[in-house]
């Protein structure tokens, strides 16, 4: 079963509206999904899955927002609370590669596939950023702007977030010179300028303009 819901953003941060809803409906473990990285032109795409105590109360549910809302520094400190008070968290990861061979969408679908089968508990049902999962069968729900307004699906975003852009930190150093640190992989002015001058990379996606139209003249990846 997979539900859709539009619901304008709320100024005040993300609510237990969704969650308290199934609480009623019997559900006990609930699972937010998010992903990020799909628009970069380099970097994996990377899921989250938080699994949040049923009505959790606490200062600690300030920090928790929408990731982009959030600093670098306000989304460590929001993970580090996330792993003292949530049931379970985890990542699943789909590499440039398998972008390259699968398309964004698949892959998306495939990181969010494997961040819940290593998900040390089974959640009984989903709630997603607007993506759907077929390929899971558990009851769900997609919400568009889910990131900006339920606290399950903003704590899988800061979980994805981080992950993603500490992967991106060490990309630097195995691929100095692209400020991958910086812009993550995003198509920047200053990261374009780079592709210019070096040429593309192992983990820059090699079907993702203007990648693709860069490898005639680079040759094969450096």
């Amino acid at each position: 079963m997979v539900k859709r819901s539009r619901n304008a953003p709320n100024k005040n941060g993300p609510t237990f509206v969704e969650e308290a809803s199934l609480l009623a409906q019997g559900y006990s473990l609930i699972a937010g999904l998010d992903e990020v990285g799909r628009g970069p032109l380099a970097g994996p795409v990377v899921a989250g899955v938080a699994i949040l105590p049923p009505r959790p109360q606490g200062k600690w549910l300030r920090l928790i927002r929408d990731s982009k809302q959030l600093s670098a520094a306000q989304r460590e400190a929001a993970l580090e609370r996330l792993r003292e008070h949530a049931l379970a968290l985890n990542v699943g990861v789909c590499t440039p590669e398998e972008v390259d061979r699968l398309g964004i969408a698949p892959a998306t679908r495939l990181a969010m596939c494997r961040a819940l089968k290593s998900l040390p508990l089974k959640p009984q049902f989903l709630l997603l950023d607007a993506f759907p999962l077929p390929e899971v069968d558990l009851p769900q729900r997609a919400i568009v702007r889910g990131d900006a307004l339920c606290y399950s699906i903003a704590a899988a975003s800061i979980v994805a977030k981080v992950a993603r852009d500490r992967m991106m930190a060490q990309a630097e150093r195995d691929y100095p010179g692209y400020g991958f640190a910086r812009h993550k992989g995003y198509g920047t002015r200053a990261h374009i300028d780079r592709l210019n001058s070096l040429g593309p990379c192992a983990i820059h996606r090699y079907t993702f303009a203007p990648i693709k139209y860069m490898t005639a003249k680079f040759g094969a990846t450096n």
